[in-house]
């Protein structure tokens, strides 16, 4: 027997400030979450699963009308027709306090109640599943506590929508532990809310399969599902298999070899074509990190939007319209820098070495954060809605880019000199 394990499709997400992107493909990023449900649906039929298990989110929310109900319906009625039942969860997102608007849906589907855990048995299989679902969006208590023991003879899966121990960049909704989950007896735990793929355990099972499709840039790398293989009553592989149809990635680029602006183009040409080789056929959105100490650094800061567009063309050209450009950062410094800044009296040096110095000290990086502080605020709304925003707060990252403000300087600062 097999079963999909899946969770966090955010079905029609709605992927806000696309439009402040140059060259976005808008579209076909709005529309990814369906064609990701669709490949969802296809794997299973495939793959002749005897179940589906959705661990919540399946809505990013309330409906803006009711085609996102519809679609959702159209697709179970798909699997409907080749007999394979759907159990879900709601999540924080589609919680039964968030979504004002109900389809009834295909007879296949059934979703766990979201005031108590219930126990389903499927016993043509063996099988016993126990979930519930979120009654409002900030559940607090661990679900999973009230959670039936293991049933006796039977494979026992748990299904839950949880942040676990707590996960960056995701709220600590119906937290809970490993431990505590192993203390159930069951032999899966089919978890969802965290979009990174991930294997707490492997005897029990404790799974975040991660989410179907990644909307933005901080949801990197393949995306997808679990398929579980079941034998003799005992779970003996969890593989995953992708069902994104956009893929984001980061693509770090060290330019310390490159002498001029058309050496960096060389080396971003093969990141971007290694980039393309491991999304297959997808719509692939990069990040550019150019890094490094490169004697074309001045180069690169003083002809920067020259530079951003040629990597933009780059892009297209060996993509052939499936590779986009979604940020470039460049974060190189000039080779010089790495000489000892001691011995520099001028006034170019003593600004480095302010700013280098700067780098290390909590006291200028608590000034600094009120300064940008005190900028944000007086920014309109719509520059404000950056989908990956600075975290000002993390003084370690703001750190990091401090001499930032270096690379930019010092070449302008020279050819004023040079005036």
């Amino acid at each position: 027997m097999k079963f999909l394990h899946a969770a966090d499709v955010h079905l029609d997400s709605p992927l806000r400030g696309l439009e402040r992107y140059d060259g976005a493909p808008v579209e076909e990023l709005r529309g990814a979450t369906r064609e990701a449900l669709k490949n969802l649906v296809e794997l299973a039929i495939a793959e002749q699963v005897a179940f589906v298990l959705i661990a919540g989110d399946i809505y990013d929310g309330d409906w803006k009308d009711y085609n996102t109900g519809l679609f959702f319906s159209q697709q179970m009625a798909r699997l409907n027709a080749a007999s394979i039942p759907v159990y879900l969860i709601r999540g924080n997102h589609d919680a039964a306090s968030q979504i004002s608007k109900q389809l009834r849906l295909p007879a296949n589907v059934f979703e766990f109640p979201h005031d108590r855990p219930k126990t389903v048995t499927l016993d043509e299989h063996g099988v016993a599943i126990h979930g519930q679902g979120f009654a409002s969006q900030s559940v607090t208590e661990d679900l999973s506590a009230h959670y039936p023991p293991a049933k006796s003879g039977y494979l026992n899966i748990g299904l839950l929508h949880t942040s676990a121990g707590g996960r960056p960049g995701h709220e600590n909704y119906a937290p809970c532990t490993p431990e505590g989950l192993s203390d159930k007896g069951y032999d899966y735990w089919a978890l969802g809310h965290v979009h990174q793929r991930e294997i707490l355990k492997r005897d029990p099972w404790i799974v975040f399969p991660g989410n179907i499709q990644g909307r933005h840039i901080r949801e990197v790398g393949s995306k997808g599902c679990s398929l579980v293989s079941v034998e003799n009553g005992r779970v003996t592989a969890v593989d995953h298999c992708e069902l994104d149809v956009l893929r984001w990635t980061e693509c770090v680029v060290d330019l310390k070899g490159a002498t001029d602006p058309g050496g960096a183009l060389d080396a971003v040409r093969t990141a971007l074509e290694r980039a393309q080789s491991d999304a297959g056929d997808r719509l692939l959105a990069v990040r550019l990190r150019l890094i490094g100490e490169s004697p074309s650094h001045s180069a690169l800061v003083a002809s920067r939007e020259q530079f951003t567009n040629d990597c933009r063309a780059l892009a297209t050209d060996v993509g052939a319209g499936q590779v986009w450009i979604e940020k470039i950062r460049l974060e190189t410094t000039p080779v010089e820098e790495a000489a000892d800044l001691d011995g520099r009296t001028d006034a170019i040096g003593e600004l480095l070495k302010f700013i280098h110095e700067g780098a290390h000290s909590p006291e200028f990086l608590q000034e600094l954060k009120q300064d940008i502080t005190d900028l944000v605020n007086k920014l309109p709304p719509e520059l404000k809605s950056d989908p990956d925003p600075f975290d000002l707060d993390d003084l370690v990252m703001l750190a990091r880019f401090v001499p930032g403000a270096a690379q930019t300087l010092q070449p302008r600062l020279r050819a004023q000199k040079g005036k």
